[in-house]
């Protein structure tokens, strides 16, 4: 196999360029959520022209929407298909998912760019523009080491699905339509900015919104009633004491690096309608980190236990108590162990192109993979290019030599999985 892994590489390196007019025309696609037809029509074009067999639909029906897994604020996604294309192994092998994610967060304020958010603008060594790093340049990499692969003429033994999924960004309904359409496998890799990190373990993650009854008042005679924000700041101790307690818990050293594994992030509160007036509401909403190895719902419970127990200690809060809904977002946790042999051969890969071991960690964040791990059963490795503070920022930008140096060992990774013939 040495002579082929020679071939694949060298195929790589001999189409950098075209690598990266390929990733530019595809971040010039602006694909924010519900439009991101036009850049999947690049892929998909790319992927027929590798003699990938393609499964193309739009994602929706009942089995998604009921489904316990299912995550948005909407259920029509019509004329913005998921794609997946099939190359089919020999027999004998390994099968393997390759999942990257086609929607983009909005740009934000156009004034804070450099660049036209969707210039593709390249220099230095960096490509310019929303989406290059969260996450088409990890998207670009997956299909430049398959098609290292197929024009080198290797045949492999298991089946290699890619999968361009939308819907990422707002709880994962892309992937999780795909893995009800039967896609699961032996394996899978997401390789989302983790600036060439492995993390098998990943973070899952909910929205949440709390309602703090007050009693309006005068504010000259504030004393006869009864402030929601006061109120709020004792939920919100109890809220930074319970993230305290969570996080005591987690002795992985996958999060060790990390100073808070899973955080709860108060990220909204309004309260009141007039300065002399007291608020008679106060409306909290965060996200609640979720341990890979944990519950949803048991998350969902020791918040609403922490709620409970505060409002037994406070007599407004004992006949008022405070109200908990579960909102918007969320995503699932994935959990492998570091001794998977997943991650022996991405491991083995890595130091076979990069000649040092790499670092594995916990993901801050959560990503699709909780969904394949969790919904699927397929075991997950989130690897990739690009570093974590530039998704979402203006400016974003990914090193190109990242991109291709991480299809080399993702390329090298698919033969060692699935095997050759």
């Amino acid at each position: 196999m040495e002579e082929e892994k020679r071939k694949v590489r060298e195929y790589i390196r001999h189409h950098q360029g075209e690598g990266a007019r390929y990733l530019q025309r595809v971040v010039q696609e602006g694909s924010i959520r519900g439009h991101e037809s036009r850049a999947q029509a690049i892929i998909i074009e790319k992927c027929r022209e590798l003699g990938m067999k393609m499964d193309i639909w739009e994602i929706g029906g009942e089995s998604l929407t009921n489904h316990p897994a299912f995550c948005s604020d909407r259920t029509d996604f019509k004329g913005n298909p998921n794609a997946v294309g099939i190359l089919k192994g020999a027999g004998g092998g390994r099968s393997l998912i390759l999942n990257g994610h086609i929607d983009v967060v909005p740009v934000g304020d156009v004034n804070s760019w450099q660049q036209d958010p969707f210039s593709g603008h390249i220099e230095n060594g960096k490509l310019y523009g929303r989406g290059s790093t969260d996450m088409k340049g990890g998207t670009i990499s997956l299909l430049l080491a398959l098609e290292a692969i197929i024009n080198s003429g290797i045949t492999l033994k298991g089946d290699v699905f890619f999968q361009s999924v939308i819907e990422e960004e707002s709880g994962g309904a892309g992937t999780l339509a795909a893995v009800l359409r039967g896609y699961t496998a032996d394996g899978a890799i997401i390789p989302e900015p983790t600036n060439m990190k492995f993390f098998p373990k990943q973070q899952g993650s909910m929205w949440f919104r709390i309602k703090v009854k007050g009693k309006q008042a005068h504010g000259g005679t504030r004393y006869e009633g009864v402030s929601a924000i006061e109120k709020a700041e004792i939920i919100l101790q109890e809220i930074r004491e319970l993230e305290s307690k969570r996080n005591k818990r987690i002795t992985d050293p996958l999060f060790l690096s990390i100073p808070i594994p899973i955080p709860i992030n108060i990220g909204k509160i309004s309260s009141g309608s007039w300065p002399s007036s007291v608020p008679d509401l106060a409306i909290i909403e965060g996200r609640m980190g979720v341990a890979p190895d944990e519950m949803m719902e048991h998350a969902k419970q020791e918040m609403e236990q922490a709620l409970h127990e505060i409002s037994a200690r406070d007599s407004w809060l004992k006949e008022n108590p405070p109200v908990v809904e579960w909102f918007g977002a969320r995503w699932l946790p994935g959990d492998l162990e570091v001794s998977h042999d997943l991650v022996k051969v991405l491991s083995d890969s890595y130091t076979e192109i990069k000649s040092t071991s790499p670092i594995i960690e916990a993901s801050p964040w959560a990503t699709d993979g909780g969904i394949l791990n969790k919904v699927g059963g397929v075991p997950v490795v989130v690897f990739g290019p690009g570093v974590t503070k530039m998704a979402h920022d203006a400016n974003e930008y990914i090193e190109l030599k990242d991109v291709f140096e991480t299809a080399e060992i993702i390329a090298i990774s698919i033969m060692n999985w699935c095997g050759t013939e």
